[in-house]
């Protein structure tokens, strides 16, 4: 639910109605606009009609439902523009176009400077770097670590620049935190809910990645679950594109037309034949005859 107050709505007011929430057993997370208070309650759905009660207090202009899953990320609860401060001059979601750039993982000290001192001269804003990284292997490179984020620190401030770096373990938030201007969550961690209910209570800003199948909705959750434990500087990064419509089974090569500048344009490729007919019939497979023995 939502609890609108009303333009001319006294703290005193406020703060009745947060400890009314409470006290029906919901959590309150009062937003202050420039023009009016809006308070959400977030709890259990099943008993949500409790709070319509609430209209009768004083300062309440009314209660709306939320019909979306996600309460706190939508525009219902917050219809302006979120901006958020990761350093002076240095916001997301305002007119600035923010540029994050950096290398993958953090590998010594002497490159992550100059690549540092590189894109901060190329007009970036904020200098990224993995120290610790999710590998498909447990074999490969796994990151630096606690070594890697102190390099990462050292190099943002010999740049002047802000730094993000991401988060894995619940336990590591806090000395993350400590060094590290903002937290991302990955793609592969982007459902870790146990994460980022424990990065939602930082005091840092959050930088969320989509995952690589996560629909729209599963990625405001995400956001909701930080959302939910206190945070308010949550931003959602979406990382590479959707799937492609090309049937599967059907290869096809892409090509840009040289006499414009259109997209590119699929066609099947003439070398590479689709699979023939007979995988995708629905009769039951029959093993072949077998070989007749040899007469003689």
């Amino acid at each position: 639910m939502i609890i609108v107050m009303g333009a001319g709505a006294a703290r005193k007011e406020i703060r009745t109605v947060i400890a009314r929430i409470k006290a029906l057993g919901y959590t309150p997370h009062p937003i202050f606009g420039k023009e009016r208070t809006v308070i959400g309650a977030i709890g259990d759905e099943r008993g949500k009609i409790v709070l319509q009660g609430l209209e009768s207090l004083p300062g309440v202009e009314r209660v709306v439902p939320i019909l979306k899953p996600y309460k706190l990320a939508s525009r219902e609860v917050k219809p302006e523009r979120t901006v958020i401060r990761i350093a002076p001059g240095v916001t997301i979601g305002d007119r600035q176009l923010l540029v994050i750039a950096g290398p993958c993982s953090v590998e010594s000290e002497a490159m992550m400077i100059e690549t540092a001192l590189a894109v901060k001269k190329a007009g970036a804003h904020v200098l990224r770097g993995g120290a610790w990284k999710p590998r498909t292997s447990p074999y490969a490179f796994q990151g630096l670590e606690l070594k890697g984020l102190k390099i990462l620190r050292k190099a943002g401030d010999r740049a002047g620049m802000p730094i993000v770096t991401e988060v894995m373990n619940p336990a590591d938030v806090e000395r993350i935190a400590e060094c590290s201007d903002v937290l991302q969550v990955g793609a592969r961690n982007v459902q870790n809910f146990s994460l980022l209910k424990r990065i939602g209570k930082s005091k840092r800003p959050i930088l969320l990645k989509r995952g690589m199948m996560t629909t729209v909705t599963e990625f405001l959750m995400s956001a909701e679950y930080c959302l939910s434990e206190g945070s308010r500087q949550v931003s959602c990064a979406s990382a590479g594109s959707g799937p492609s419509r090309t049937p599967r089974g059907t290869p096809s090569t892409c090509r840009r037309s040289r006499s414009s500048r259109s997209a590119p344009t699929c066609r099947s490729s003439p070398t590479r034949p689709t699979p023939p007919a007979w995988r995708a019939s629905s009769r039951p497979w029959r093993a072949p005859p077998s070989p007749r023995a040899p007469t003689g």
